[in-house]
C-alpha cells in the first residue's frame, strides 16, 4: 500500500507533527536512543489524559449506535398506526437496520483494514445519521424502510471499527478494561434513547401538519436520534488522530510517531523529558489493492476487486486462524439470536404474564388490532426501558473491574452459561414484577457477554484483519438477530416454548463453544 498523505485538519489531537510537538522532541541525544515497536511506544506514551478523551469519544460514538439502532421499539407503538403498519410490515422495519448493519459490517471492516480506521468512522457514522435523519420525514411506509436500511449500512460499519481503533491506542496492561468501558456506553445509548422517547413521543402537542407530511412526534424522535451519530463523526474529522498500530503497518512512521507524541504530550503534561524515542520498527505493510493495468476491461477490474475484497475471508476460514474463526462465529450467532430474539419480544411475554400468570399464557390470543388507538401515548413501555437498561450497570462494572483479571474467555463463557439458565427460569414467572426482575437479570449478564466478546474479538486477529474479522461476525450476527424475531414472530403464538427453548439452548452452547477459544489476557495485539 503506497504512504497515506492525510487532509485532515491538525488540531491537538491530528496525527500531523506541529511545532508545538517540539515541547516534546525525540530523544535523539539520550544513550537510550533507540526505536520502538509499537507495544513500547504504547507503553512509553503512558496512560492518562489522551486515553480518557479517546474513551468519551469513542464512547459517544458507540452509543449513537445503540440510540439508531434501539429508536425503532420506542416508535413502533405510534408509528404503527400513522403509517398504517401491519404486524408484518413491523417485523420488516425492525429487522431492516439488521440487514444494513449485515451488509455494512464486512464492507466498511474490509475498507478500514486497507483505507484507515478513522475515515471509515467519519463516513459511516455519516451515512447512519444523515440516513436516520431523512427517515423521519418519510411519509410512506415503503420509503422509510428503505432509508432505515442505508441507516443500518452505516452502523454496521461503526460498530466494528470503532472498537479496533479503541484497542489500538491502549497500553496491554489496561486494554481489557478500556474495551469494557467503550462497551458500557451501549447502555447510556440505550437510557438516552428510552430517556429521549419519554420525554418526546408522548407530547402530542408537538405535532404538526405540513400539507405533504403530518409531522408527529415520534418523527421528532427519530430525527433527535440522528444527533448523536451526526456529532460523532464532526468530532472524528475535526480532532481524532488515525491509529499508530495502523500507521504503522502502512509504513507511515512519522505519521505514527506524530501520534505517539501526541498521546505523550496529553499524558505527561507536568513532564519536560522528551519522548525516550528516535524512530518506530514498522512492520509489513498493509497489503496494496492490485488492480490491472487500465487496458484491461472494467468487467476484469471489478472481478480483481471482487476477489481482493474477499481475500480477508480466506485468511479467516483457512490456516491457523480457522479454529478460532469457526468458533467466534458460532458464538456471535448464538447471542445474536437469543439476545435480540428475546429482547425484542419482552414486551409481549411481559403482557401475557400480566394478563395470564405465564409467558406462554393466552396462546389463542390474536395479536392486538391493527386498528387500536395509539394514543394517548402509555409511558409504562419507556420507563421500563430505561429501569432494564440501567441494569446493565453492574454488570459492565464487573467487566472493567475484572477483565484484566479473569480474561475474556472466562468471562464470555461463564456470562452465556448464566444467561442461558436465566432465560429458562422465564418459565417459572407468575407477575409483572418477578418478569420485570428476571429481565434485569439477563440484560445484567448478557451484557457481561457482549463486553467480553468485544476484547476477544480484537484481540485474536492482526491489525490487517481486525476490523474486516469484527465486520464479518457482526454480519453473521445481524443474520441470526432477524432468524431470532422471525422465529418468535411465528411461534409466540401457537409454540410459545419452542423459541425459549432454543434461546436457551443456544446460549448454553455459545458458552461452551467458548471454552474453545484461546486466552487472551494482556496479550499483545498481534
Amino acid at each position: 500500500m503506497p504512504r497515506r498523505s492525510h487532509e485532515d485538519a491538525e488540531p491537538l489531537l491530528s496525527s500531523t507533527r506541529t511545532e508545538e510537538d517540539d515541547e516534546f522532541p525525540l530523544d535523539d541525544q539520550s544513550s537510550n536512543r533507540k526505536k520502538l515497536s509499537y507495544e513500547e511506544a504504547v507503553e512509553k506514551t503512558g496512560f492518562g489524559l489522551f486515553h480518557w478523551l479517546l474513551l468519551v469519544v469513542c464512547g459517544w460514538a458507540n452509543a449513537s449506535d445503540a440510540v439508531e439502532i434501539l429508536c425503532v421499539s420506542f416508535l413502533l407503538p405510534t408509528a404503527r398506526c400513522d403509517l398504517n403498519l401491519s404486524s408484518g410490515d413491523m417485523g420488516m422495519l425492525t429487522a431492516s437496520i439488521f440487514f444494513g448493519m449485515m451488509l455494512g459490517g464486512y464492507l466498511w471492516g474490509y475498507l478500514a483494514d486497507r483505507r484507515g480506521r478513522r475515515s471509515v468512522l467519519v463516513i459511516s457514522l455519516l451515512v447512519n445519521g444523515t440516513f436516520g435523519a431523512v427517515a423521519s420525514l418519510a411519509p410512506m411506509f415503503w420509503l422509510f424502510l428503505l432509508l432505515r436500511f442505508f441507516s443500518g449500512v452505516g452502523v454496521g460499519g461503526s460498530i466494528p471499527v470503532i472498537f479496533s481503533y479503541f484497542s489500538e491506542f491502549q497500553p496491554r496492561m489496561r486494554r481489557g478494561a478500556m474495551i469494557s468501558a467503550l462497551a458500557t456506553f451501549w447502555m447510556a445509548g440505550n437510557i438516552l434513547a428510552a430517556g429521549t422517547a419519554w420525554l418526546v413521543i408522548p407530547k402530542t402537542s408537538l405535532n404538526s401538519d405540513w400539507g405533504w407530511l403530518t409531522f408527529q412526534s415520534w418523527r421528532l424522535f427519530v430525527m433527535l436520534c440522528s444527533v448523536p451519530s451526526l456529532t460523532s463523526a464532526l468530532i472524528f474529522k475535526i480532532f481524532m488522530p488515525e491509529s499508530p498500530k495502523f500507521l504503522m503497518e502502512a509504513g507511515n512512521e512519522s505519521e505514527a510517531l506524530s501520534v505517539f507524541l501526541k498521546m505523550y504530550k496529553l499524558n505527561n503534561r507536568s513532564s519536560t523529558k522528551p519522548f525516550p524515542a528516535s524512530g518506530l520498527v514498522i512492520g509489513a505493510k498493509v497489503d496494496q489493492v492490485k488492480t490491472r493495468p487500465n487496458s484491461s476491461s472494467i468487467i476484469q477490474r471489478f472481478i480483481d476487486r471482487v476477489k481482493q475484497g474477499l481475500e480477508p475471508m480466506k485468511e479467516l476460514f483457512v490456516g491457523p486462524l480457522a479454529s478460532r474463526s469457526l468458533v467466534l462465529l458460532i458464538i456471535f450467532f448464538c447471542i445474536s439470536f437469543g439476545y435480540y430474539g428475546l429482547w425484542m419480544w419482552f414486551p409481549e411475554l411481559f403482557k401475557r404474564i400480566e394478563d395470564g400468570g405465564s409467558p406462554c399464557a393466552n396462546l389463542s390470543r390474536v395479536q392486538r388490532s391493527e386498528k387500536e388507538s395509539c394514543y394517548p401515548v402509555k409511558t409504562a413501555v419507556y420507563m421500563e426501558g430505561f429501569i432494564t437498561a440501567a441494569s446493565n450497570m453492574p454488570g459492565n462494572v464487573f467487566t472493567i473491574l475484572l477483565m484484566d483479571r479473569i480474561g475474556g474467555k472466562i468471562l464470555l463463557s461463564g456470562s452465556l452459561l448464566v444467561s442461558g439458565v436465566s432465560v429458562f427460569i422465564i418459565y417459572l414467572v407468575k407477575t409483572k414484577s418477578q418478569s420485570l426482575v428476571v429481565s434485569c437479570v439477563f440484560s445484567g449478564v448478557s451484557v457481561i457477554s457482549w463486553n467480553a466478546l468485544d476484547v476477544v474479538g480484537t484481540e485474536l486477529y492482526p491489525t490487517h484483519l481486525r476490523s474486516s474479522a469484527l465486520g464479518v461476525f457482526t454480519g453473521v450476527g445481524r443474520v441470526a438477530a432477524i432468524l431470532g424475531n422471525v422465529v418468535f414472530g411465528q411461534l409466540v403464538d401457537t409454540s410459545c416454548a419452542v423459541p425459549l427453548l432454543m434461546v436457551c439452548v443456544l446460549l448454553l452452547a455459545g458458552g461452551l463453544a467458548a471454552l474453545r477459544l484461546p486466552h487472551t489476557k494482556q496479550t499483545e495485539l498481534m
